[in-house]
């Protein structure tokens, strides 16, 4: 166990970037979807 050392950039990280980007794509559509229901708020709700 003690002779076993980390070395960067040898681990498979491709999981974990798909992961990231199907967060990022997440918020940004949840963060599009705010602003068009506040546009409509705005717009209509009177």
């Amino acid at each position: 166990m003690a002779d076993q050392h980390h070395k960067q950039g040898e681990m498979d990280i491709t999981e974990q970037e798909k992961t990231f980007a199907g967060f990022v794509r997440m918020v940004v559509n949840v963060g599009i979807v705010c602003i068009l229901i506040v546009l409509f708020l705005a717009l209509f709700a009177r």
